[in-house]
């Protein structure tokens, strides 16, 4: 047991800090001199960093994921602004908060006082009617707004609002940037845990650092709650190892969003992936939407489209087998249906490629949006019912199984377009045999366009 002594010191401190501010707060960094991380934006010479040094600030948004430092660059820029800082939450406030703002920030700017920095947090949050609430307080110049979102702006800030202000993407922190604000925290003993006999091993901050995946608050928070929940060892240190760490930090926080940013991106890069052949990161980014809770559906509805539109009559199947992962989706549901899923994957990956049917669709869907439609040709229309005889309908027209290999030459096309158009299929995979064929049809035809 510890002496009690050590005892005391260590419940003591530890007590001071039970009532005080989370960790991640407490380490927020005050200087830019402090900050970790987002060099391309606050490093030496960066145009942020040089508006901040040298107080001349303009309307910014601050677009990122969570823990990657937008609010504590915001806290920052209150230390170093002349200018008045008023702070807002989008979650709980409302246009009559912001009303309040700007009525202040005309008072300081009639008596002389200076200008207003406004910083809303969570800025996505306000609709429509709250962001044009701002602009015309930001037209004339009343106040300058830092926004800050997890979200992309771009789907959810409104445009006249981004048009006044100037984006800035903070990116997650790298894994040497968390490990040294752990280290910090740590060490602190005015605002960390530096009062405490912390021995937190390298496999420890090694586990934190992994699974953080690079939010600083996440990795902090895990790092609080070890040494606040764990009791000394029989010489009064509270030694926190690669077990403890695993305990205080359960799972990986995917940064994953199925309404947002996320979705969109993850869905890109899972498309792309199997456009270019490499099962492998097919696998991974159909892996990770799963893990983050993405809707299977929706993964098994981008794969049917994409075995059509980039696989095509390379490789019919390919369809096939998406449509089949589809149907067994519904059959066998989750986790059991990620087996097909990964298979229609693989398949898709590894086929090979044609966007030739793409290509022919959308040719001819703006041919027919752009031009005057022409009639149907009188010896392809419909003659089956009383009457269409008498008016000449099918007359002319050539039964293909009629004549040879089920082939005869004979219009189908409406007057005006050749053969040829739309459908140009490539030289890869089953595409190449259907080349072949249109061309010996091709043959016995005028030639195509």
């Amino acid at each position: 047991m510890a002496e009690n002594g050590q005892g005391s010191l260590f419940a003591e401190a530890r007590r001071r800090m039970d009532r005080s501010a989370p960790l991640s707060h407490r380490m927020r960094p005050r200087t830019l001199d402090e900050f970790v991380g987002q060099e391309h934006l606050v490093g030496p010479g960066r145009l942020l960093r040089r508006a901040v040094e040298a107080d001349r600030l303009t309307n910014m948004i601050f677009h990122g994921p969570p823990g990657s430092g937008k609010t504590a660059l915001a806290e920052i820029i209150a230390n170093h602004t002349g200018a008045h800082f008023q702070r807002l939450n989008a979650v709980t406030a409302g246009v009559a908060d912001v009303r309040k703002v700007i009525q202040a920030a005309m008072g300081r700017l009639e008596s002389g006082a200076g200008r207003t920095v406004l910083f809303i947090d969570e800025i996505h949050r306000f609709n429509k009617a709250q962001q044009d609430a701002l602009l015309p307080a930001l037209a004339e110049g009343t106040i300058i707004l830092i926004g800050a979102t997890t979200e992309n702006p771009y789907f959810t800030i409104t445009g006249p609002l981004l048009s006044r202000s100037r984006l800035f993407r903070f990116e997650p922190l790298a894994d040497e940037q968390i490990r040294l604000l752990l280290q910090r925290a740590i060490a602190d003993k005015e605002r960390g845990l530096g009062e405490l006999p912390l021995a937190v091993t390298e496999e420890a901050l090694d586990h934190w650092v992994s699974v953080a995946a690079g939010d600083a608050r996440n990795a902090l928070n895990a790092l609080e709650l070890a040494a606040l929940t764990t009791p000394p060892d029989q010489a009064g240190r509270i030694v926190i190892d690669a077990a403890v760490a695993a305990e205080s930090i359960q799972q990986r926080v995917l940064a994953y969003d199925r309404q947002g940013d996320g979705h969109y991106d993850h869905a890109s890069a899972f498309i792309k992936s199997m456009r270019g052949s490499d099962p492998d990161a097919a696998v991974y980014w159909l892996a990770r939407m799963l893990e983050a809770g993405e809707d299977p559906r929706f993964l098994a509805r981008r794969m049917v489209v994409h075995a059509a539109e980039d696989v095509g009559m390379a490789d019919p199947q390919a369809l096939v087998v998406a449509v089949a992962a589809a149907q067994a989706l519904e059959l066998v549901g989750m986790p059991e249906a990620r087996i097909p899923l990964a298979e229609a994957a693989i398949y898709i990956a590894t086929a090979p490629k044609s966007n030739a049917v793409y290509r022919a669709i959308n040719k001819a869907g703006s041919d027919v949006r752009s031009q005057q439609p022409p009639p149907v040709p009188v010896h392809l229309r419909d003659s089956s019912y009383s009457g269409a005889k008498a008016m000449g309908h099918g007359k002319g027209y050539l039964y293909p199984h009629n004549f040879p290999q089920g082939f005869v030459e004979q219009q189908y096309l409406p007057d005006g377009i050749r053969r040829g158009t739309y459908y140009q299929p490539t030289e890869y995979g089953l595409e190449r045999k259907i080349a072949q064929r249109l061309a010996a049809w091709w043959s016995r035809r005028e030639p195509p366009a």
